[in-house]
């Protein structure tokens, strides 16, 4: 289970880093505010980004545990198509929901290319299995089955025609995420956060 937390975070002052007397000191050339507390000791305060932090898992057997690792390596090497595909899924989606009818077309059509450019020779490389979890990446995150997906950008014939595609590696893009279907599955996504927000105005 993914737990954000630690909206700011207290970190220890090394002997590396030199104080300033003007409350503020500098580490890696980012400057950061500090404190000194009761024992003496030099505490700097900085403002982070969420942090996910998973429990430690038990596995029952040799077997599960080494697919977990293989699962994932996978997900490490898919997780960048992963996020890019979700980011323009929501910008198309915001072009659709926000702007003309002429200027959404013009927008979806440079997202297109874009996805082209950067998924057309990438993908064709991965494993089935690799294929397979970058698909359910995008699932999960979306609630939304592939199938379905491709058929609301695409149409049905070409989303009829992956179904049958995927079928032949033994995998039904109809059925969509489904949680708890493959608990080692499940927990490998648990760590990788593939969510996006379209900037306030669009992009």
């Amino acid at each position: 289970m993914k737990y954000l937390i630690l909206s700011s975070l207290v970190i220890f002052l090394g002997a590396s880093l030199t104080a300033q007397d003007n409350g503020y000191t500098r580490v890696n050339d980012q400057y950061y505010k500090y404190m000194i507390d009761d024992c003496g000791d030099t505490l700097i305060v900085a403002s982070l980004e969420g942090v996910s932090i998973s429990s430690l898992r038990a596995f029952e057997n040799d077997d599960d545990y080494r697919r977990y690792r293989r699962y994932r390596q996978y997900a490490i090497k898919v997780y960048p198509y992963a996020v890019q595909a979700i980011r323009i899924f929501r910008e198309t989606e915001y072009a659709m929901n926000n702007l003309s009818k002429r200027e959404s077309k013009r927008y979806i059509r440079r997202l297109q290319r874009e996805l082209k450019d950067e998924f057309a020779d990438p993908l064709k490389n991965l494993s089935k299995t690799q294929g397979l979890i970058l698909i359910k990446m995008i699932e999960r995150e979306l609630d939304t089955p592939m199938y379905d997906l491709i058929k609301d950008l695409r149409g049905g014939i070409t989303a009829s025609y992956w179904n049958t595609m995927g079928k032949l590696f033994g995998h039904n893009i109809k059925d969509g995420y489904i949680d708890g279907e493959d608990r080692i599955l499940d927990a490998v996504l648990d760590d990788f956060n593939v969510s996006y927000e379209v900037p306030a105005g669009g992009n």
